[in-house]
């Protein structure tokens, strides 16, 4: 049986810190980044209308809607996101968009900058 994934993506800029580092850590300052997310969505069965996994305008204006939410914005003032790790973010976006997504499969959080990203596969 074939299996699909469709994925989109979005960026957004966003500050942060880690207030649990100790006194002097460069992670305890605020500083920010600019992120790209991507969101995949899997399916064995497309859609008998139009033959398709899912609409990828509705699933990158979701993406995007999210990606809104934390754009030019500290990313620690977020529930979930108080220590704003690539993995916490991964699972922001998981919680935010798997209730009108239930074949979200997997997240990728990057900060193509530096060359870091974290893949958090469901």
């Amino acid at each position: 049986m074939p299996v699909f994934e469709i994925t989109k993506q979005a960026t957004f800029d966003a500050a942060h810190h880690f207030p649990n580092e100790p006194e002097g850590s460069i992670y305890r300052r605020v500083h920010g980044h600019s992120f790209t997310v991507e969101a995949t969505v899997r399916s064995e069965v497309l859609d008998a209308e139009h033959g398709w996994v899912a609409d990828l305008g509705a699933l990158d204006r979701a993406l995007k809607a999210a990606a809104e939410t934390l754009d030019h914005g500290m990313l620690n003032e977020h529930p979930g996101l108080e220590l704003p790790s690539l993995e916490n973010l991964c699972l922001w976006f998981v919680k935010t968009l798997k209730p009108e997504w239930p074949g979200l499969c997997r997240v990728q959080v990057a900060r193509p900058t530096i060359n870091e990203r974290c893949v958090l596969s469901l």
